[in-house]
């Protein structure tokens, strides 16, 4: 028995010649075997100086041909390049090869597009075996406990894609990281893979595909300033940020939630890791649309699904605005009726301005009450959504979303803002074809110098405690 190995650069018109010959042999020859090797020309080089490294072998070119010995074992015998093979099938067996040049030209981009389509097929194949990385910081907070189910039960990365989840968090809340993790092994997910919790910042976000930054500060302004609060923020993502650039994975997405500083922690993770994509980089506004679209829905007695494109503006977990005058309403039992895509106006069917302002708009509104009064059910459910919508694309409808600024809507680049969005094929684009009024105007130039200012004051309180690394 005969067993060659053909091994050659995918659009190599030598290699294409070779293989033919070895397939036509190992046809018409009972004890001649072959076994082909193809590999990207961008990789080639490697491979190849590998292979001869490891066998002591010198060649240069492809193909590369050699025997496998396999009555002896051993390295195999190198019988070189093409030449070298046209002339051992020549005077061993009487066989050879008139292929013209054009056919092997042919057949080389043949093969090039057939094990580009392979490789695709593999990785494909990979990603499903390989469990998707999620690593969720601060994770002793109650919307990590709410969210690990979500995750878990494939609705928002797919019936199909396994995850590892870690849990990451100090060592004083180990006890409590350890419950989480009995509890979710004890719910038998299949789509969990496996889930860890983790105390030790050295190995944080190892191989991450996906970050949720869920770490809060207990604001109390009797016991200490504003400002500190904002350094204590920034000294969190000033340690986060390295570690995510050196430990996870490139194309990694880091969303930032919680009931505090939610655009600060997306702005200094941001500004302390800039080799991490600045459109990976999110804040979560979803909660204030949801609560704010249950409450319209309750004043017009409707279902809260059929309240579409409200937007939040501006610091999701600060001083934002609610903006309905693009908001719409599908399904509304009204006098006039249509087809499921039917809509109407939302503002044209409420009346009640002053409802509007005194529940919604107001910076001591009832929304604004509420929002801040949920646990963890409803910030865990928008996380989750979010996630959903970025990885299999939204509905058609505007999604607001904490993102860096590039002077849309005349907002200060720089700053994480809330701004409406759309999802598509794995990206979000900014709705920037919206009008807005100048009320809508004024109310983002204040935002938005809140916004500026919050990053000055925690950049300062950074630099005054770190004075020779800010230099």
């Amino acid at each position: 028995m005969a067993k060659f190995v053909v091994a050659g650069k995918a659009n190599c018109p030598y290699y294409a010649k070779a293989e033919l010959l070895a397939d036509y042999l190992q046809t018409n020859l009972p004890d001649f075997r072959v076994h082909k090797i193809t590999q990207h020309p961008d990789k080639w080089e490697q491979w190849l100086h590998d292979i001869c490294e490891k066998n002591g072998w010198e060649h240069r070119h492809s193909p590369i041909i050699w025997r496998e010995l396999l009555d002896r074992g051993g390295k195999g015998q190198l019988l070189g390049g093409l030449n070298d093979f046209l002339e051992y099938a020549q005077q061993y067996y009487g066989i050879t090869s008139m292929m013209l040049s054009e056919e092997m030209l042919n057949i080389a981009e043949e093969n090039l597009q057939a094990h580009l389509e392979i490789v695709k097929e593999d990785e494909e194949i990979k990603s499903l075996i390989k469990p998707m990385q999620i690593w969720i910081t601060g994770a002793s907070v109650p919307i990590c406990y709410h969210l690990i189910p979500l995750l878990a039960n494939g609705e928002v990365f797919g019936m199909t894609t396994e995850i590892s989840i870690h849990l990451l968090d100090t060592d004083q809340f180990k006890e409590i990281l350890c419950g989480v993790v009995m509890e979710a092994e004890d719910m038998a997910f299949p789509l969990l893979r496996s889930i860890s919790e983790h105390t030790e910042l050295d190995q944080a976000f190892i191989d991450a595909d996906v970050i949720i930054v869920l770490d809060d500060v207990l604001l109390n302004l009797e016991v200490q300033s504003l400002e500190n609060y904002i350094r204590e923020v920034s000294e969190i993502c000033q340690v986060y940020a390295p570690l995510i650039e050196r430990n996870a994975k490139s194309e990694v997405k880091v969303v930032s939630s919680g009931k505090t500083f939610a655009n600060l922690k997306a702005t200094m993770l941001r500004t302390y890791g800039p080799s991490i994509r600045p459109e990976n980089i999110i804040a979560v506004a979803t909660s204030w649309e949801s609560a704010a679209k249950a409450m319209l829905a309750r004043k017009l007695n409707t279902n809260t699904a059929g309240v579409k494109d409200v937007i939040v503006w501006g610091n999701i977990t600060g001083s934002n605005y609610i903006d309905l005058s693009h908001a719409k309403l599908y399904g509304y039992d009204c006098a006039i009726r249509g087809p499921p895509n039917f809509q109407r106006p939302l503002l044209n069917m409420i009346y009640d301005s002053e409802w509007i302002h005194s529940e919604l708009l107001s910076a001591q509104s009832t929304l604004s009450s509420r929002v801040s009064r949920c646990a963890a059910m409803l910030p865990a459910h928008a996380v989750a959504t979010v996630l959903r919508y970025w990885y299999h694309g939204s509905p058609e409808e505007i999604i607001s979303l904490g993102i860096l600024s590039e002077g849309q809507f005349c907002i200060p680049e720089g700053i994480i803002c809330s701004m409406p969005v759309r999802f598509q094929n794995g990206n979000w684009e900014v709705v920037t074809e919206l009008e807005i009024s100048e009320t809508t105007e004024k109310v983002l130039e204040r935002l938005s110098h809140e916004l500026v200012q919050e990053k000055l004051v925690g950049l300062k309180e950074i630099n005054e405690m770190h004075p020779y690394e800010a230099e």
